[in-house]
């Protein structure tokens, strides 16, 4: 370690004096210049203490100043950044999940801008709700008695269940005991509520019998949850939640649905089956059903409640709800992305994750083949079609699988990991897949507009 290279260190305030350094600080804020020009010091010190033989950079370079400019700007960067879904995953939980529509982002941008009636009634000029400006339309669409909203579908769990059955015993299959994403566990998230869970039946197969017995005067809630990113096949068998509602209203109990998913249109038509929608548990007369706003619905992240009047009418007085409750921006998205579905065919026209989900193959194969004959363009890289599949994702629809056509592309200087490190760096971000030693891009996931963003990473990358 040498000392005369740490004397040869100039101090900050000296950098300062630079004409250089004065005019960094006339361009950005002379805070961001220092603590920049800090930064490097520290950089340079550790790099002395490493190695005897390191060789101080001109302090007054044009390379140095660049290096401090370089620092600030990557401080003013966002964090959260616009990334080009490339991977076929429509509602990558990684990648945020649903985009939402244009009406979303008009709606969103109308409630930042300034105040709103968010808590006030127009009509009668007092104290109102935020809950009105959401639960009519809920009420319209899924055909419920009364509808409330809280920040995403765990909360509704959470409040749900702390409602109708606190100091209760809630049951439910041991094959529905899920694992969602970041680790958080259902009977984790039960025992937070203050419920007793009460597990029946096993892994494949719960009968309804099983329900029948475990039934006892301290039971509150009969629960069932969507089978997230997984479903049992084969020997397996499950009660109708018909059964289980007539079974829960036979005993004086509350049937509670956490659907998760949330579909509000019927998929069927486009490949996606086994999908119960809200409207169809409604209609079987679950007295609450939670599920996502930002899943197969498409809107912002929220976790909506709808069902029997007397059920939401408790859960509005539940003191939790304060606590979960949705922010002003989330309710705007949520209102303009619920109303394009008073018109379902709207709804799968405008809704992103619905126009993704509904595409043909034919017109993903269509779009590849434009995007193809431009790569095909490029020397030293080789690109083709396959047939693949697109997933659903996000918890939601399993073993649901989308025919689709990928572009897959190799290069003579790159390895597939290595292309999908530069896409990631590339601006904006492009993320896709790696199968076969080849790096897969599937336009499903990719809106039209983002499309030219792939054709110059590309061109960049060779």
């Amino acid at each position: 370690m040498s000392k005369q290279q740490f004397r040869a260190i100039p101090n900050v305030q000296r950098l300062l004096e630079g004409g250089a350094v004065v005019a960094l600080c006339e361009q950005y804020s002379r805070h961001e210049v220092v603590s920049a020009l800090r930064l490097s010091l520290d950089t340079v010190r550790e790099q002395i203490r490493k190695n005897d033989h390191f060789t101080l950079p001109d302090f007054s370079s044009d390379e140095f100043i660049d290096d401090i400019r370089n620092e600030i700007l990557g401080g003013r960067e966002r964090s959260l950044k616009l990334v080009i879904n490339a991977t076929g995953i429509i509602l990558h939980t990684n990648l945020g999940r649903a985009p939402i529509a244009e009406e979303t982002i008009d709606a969103i941008r109308e409630a930042a801008l300034g105040y709103s009636n968010l808590e006030f009634n127009l009509n009668s000029g007092k104290r109102g709700s935020r809950y009105m400006h959401i639960e009519e339309i809920l009420k319209k669409i899924t055909g419920a008695q009364a509808a409330v909203v809280v920040n995403n579908c765990a909360a509704a769990v959470l409040v749900s269940l702390n409602t109708l059955s606190k100091d209760k015993e809630t049951i439910v299959s041991r094959g529905e005991l899920i694992e969602i994403g970041g680790g958080f566990r259902m009977p984790d998230v039960i025992a937070a509520t203050g419920a007793i869970m009460k597990e029946v039946g096993t892994t494949n197969k719960t009968h309804l019998s099983d329900y029948e017995r475990a039934i006892s005067e301290e039971t509150g809630v009969i629960l069932r949850n969507h089978c997230s990113n997984y479903k049992v096949v084969g020997f397996t068998e499950s009660p109708k939640l018909k059964e289980l509602v007539e079974l829960a209203h036979s005993r004086d109990l509350y049937m509670v649905n956490d659907l998760g998913s949330g579909a509000l249109v019927d998929l069927t038509p486009f490949g996606v089956k086994d999908e119960c929608s809200v409207q169809q548990m409604v209609r079987d007369g679950v007295d609450a059903v939670m599920f996502s706003g930002d899943k197969l619905l498409g809107g912002p992240q929220a976790g909506i409640i709808v069902g029997k009047s007397k059920v939401i009418a408790q859960i509005k007085k539940n003191p939790l709800l304060r606590a979960m409750r949705i922010d002003k921006l989330s309710l705007a998205a949520l209102e303009a992305t619920l109303g394009l579905y008073r018109v379902p065919e709207l709804a799968v026209e405008r809704v992103p994750i619905l126009k993704m989900i509904s595409e043909d193959k034919a017109s993903i194969k269509k779009r590849s083949n434009a995007l193809l004959k431009i790569l095909n363009k490029q020397k030293r890289i080789k690109a083709w079609i396959e047939e693949s599949t697109s997933y659903i994702g996000g918890g939601s629809a399993p073993m649901n699988e989308l025919p689709t056509h990928v572009i897959k592309i190799e290069s003579e200087k790159h390895s597939a990991e290595k292309i999908a490190r530069i896409l990631r760096k590339h601006t904006p971000a492009i993320v896709g897949r790696i199968s076969e030693d080849a790096f897969v891009i599937d336009l499903r996931t990719v809106m039209p507009q983002q499309v030219k963003h792939i054709q110059s990473a590309i061109e960049n990358l060779v």
